[in-house]
């Protein structure tokens, strides 16, 4: 895949998960309460000193919309290729006071994975301010890759070191959990062998997943299953948020593995 082929790629889908999660937010305070930052604002830690305050003024109703409309105005820019430096650090900061004010993740490892992109969007912009943006796009795919990476390999090999997820039990738990409810009783996920299987599955396709480094059709292969395993659970448990900010990594992955060839 051709540098500029993969910089646009991430750009559009950084952008469009980005302007969803805005949507998101926007939508929340006709919702739940828990947009209430007279509530949230209570775990703050009031050292160091200005930084509550400093909060008080960024979140309160008004300006906190004011903020969640400027995010989405940069995430359109980003996916029209127009955003440089100055709208780059602009995300990012907007990322830490949004991940300041759900107290660390309002949706977990997906907030995590959109710092990730959006880390690796100002590493381009800001090497590329002083080496070329050639040059600075590679260093920001290369963090978004391994950091991508990291993710998969960290989370199959946890399950391995857990006898639950060995065996298989687990997974009719966990999907028990799922928004439609408990799995019927003689669901084909009760079934201890279909169950072990899939576990298995998984668990070993996620602990090798750095091997998508070793060759960009094998790269093609490993995020296309991603690809499937993130909509099935967004389908199951209504996690949209995890389908399009792990998205947003494949195109760093696939140019970083084609760069391994030679």
């Amino acid at each position: 895949m051709a540098l500029s082929l993969a910089v646009r790629a991430f750009e559009l889908l950084l952008g469009f998960s980005l302007a969803l999660q805005c949507i998101e937010y926007l939508r929340i305070p006709a919702l739940d309460r828990v947009n209430d930052w007279a509530i949230l604002r209570k775990e703050i830690p009031e050292r160091p000193r200005g930084v509550r305050a400093l909060l008080d003024v960024l979140l309160t109703a008004r300006n906190y919309r004011v903020l969640i409309v400027l995010r989405l105005a940069l995430a359109i820019g980003l996916m029209s290729g127009g955003l440089g430096l100055a709208g780059s650090l602009l995300l990012f900061a907007i990322a830490l006071v949004l991940l300041l004010r759900w107290r660390g993740a309002f949706n977990g490892g997906s907030d995590f994975m959109t710092l990730v992109g959006l880390t690796g969007l100002l590493i381009a912009h800001l090497v590329g301010t002083f080496k070329g943006m050639d040059f600075g796009w590679r260093a920001g795919l290369w963090y978004i890759t391994l950091q991508s990476l990291t993710s998969y390999f960290m989370s199959g090999w946890v399950k391995l070191l857990h006898a639950s997820w060995r065996s298989g039990r687990a997974l009719p738990q966990f999907l028990d959990t799922g928004i439609y409810g408990p799995l019927a009783p003689d669901s084909a996920y009760r079934k201890p062998w279909l169950a072990r299987g899939i576990s298995w599955t998984f668990t070993v396709w996620e602990g090798l997943f750095p091997l998508a480094l070793l060759d960009v059709r094998l790269a093609a292969l490993f995020c296309a299953v991603a690809s499937v395993f993130h909509f099935l659970v967004f389908r199951h448990f209504g996690l949209n948020r995890f389908f399009w900010a792990w998205m947003t990594t494949y195109p760093a992955i696939l140019w970083c593995a084609g760069q391994s060839l030679g």
